[in-house]
């Protein structure tokens, strides 16, 4: 089963149709459900969700934050709520492309670790050429540090293990980091080229300031925890019956 998890803030206008493309996506392809964290929104996004959900006839429930408290906590108690094995995040504003989850999904039968992610990469993203920069140098930076080998790391659409995610590391801002998280304790990492759409609705939570000094902290405990990481590999297991 796939629990789609997607974190939601003010995201009225974009909600809608983004969960009619995700049960035209999934449909047939395996059970699912849809489960959308409102992190704290003042208009109807919730509501919408469960319009939209009942027109078509799919398993969707909200769950409500009393106050914003930012993408990985939301995605985190998404997670937590979820019933499927596997978890497929996107975000709310509609610019990634739930048609892509199917090929994302058919990669899991090539993974030979039972801890992995398969990292959305939007090869030709809808974004200012200034933002495009932005992201290209920060990726660069990041996978220098970190080598994560994920081009992409902004890139909302992941599909990982339910069970591998609930043995990451927990802080605020994680959700850009999964990949070389998972990595650090031994996975394997799968990258996916992905559509990249233009919001329809809106604006964006987010700014150069607001994501850069915030990366640099995080980018730094990163690496403290992969030079403490041990990975063990075990040789036989004894039983005494």
């Amino acid at each position: 089963m796939i629990s789609v998890v997607i974190p939601a803030k003010d995201e009225v206008g974009n909600i809608g149709p983004l969960i009619e493309e995700i049960c035209l996506a999934l449909k047939g392809l395996s059970d699912f459900e849809v489960l959308v964290v409102d992190d704290g929104s003042s208009d109807d996004t919730a509501g919408e969700v469960l319009r939209t959900a009942k027109a078509q006839d799919c398993d969707a429930r909200v769950i409500r934050h009393r106050h914003s408290t930012g993408q990985s906590t939301a995605i985190c108690t998404g997670v937590l709520q979820a019933k499927g094995d596997y978890i497929v995040t996107l975000d709310a504003d509609g610019q990634n492309d739930p048609a892509d989850i199917p090929a994302m999904y058919a990669l899991i039968s090539g993974i030979k670790q039972p801890h992995f992610c398969i990292a959305g990469y939007r090869k030709n993203r809808k974004d200012t050429a200034w933002k495009r920069f932005q992201s290209r140098f920060a990726n660069k930076v990041r996978d220098a540090l970190l080598n994560d080998g994920v081009p992409d790391t902004g890139c909302g659409l992941k599909l990982f293990p339910r069970a591998t995610f609930l043995r990451l590391p927990y802080f605020n801002h994680m959700h850009r980091y999964i990949p070389a998280l998972v990595r650090r304790m031994g996975g394997e990492i799968r990258i996916a080229v992905v559509n990249h759409r233009d919001r329809q609705a809106g604006v964006s939570k987010y700014t150069a300031w607001n994501r850069v000094w915030v990366g640099i902290v995080d980018m730094f405990g990163v690496m403290w925890l992969n030079r403490r990481a041990k990975i063990a590999e075990i040789e036989r297991i004894d039983h005494s019956r």
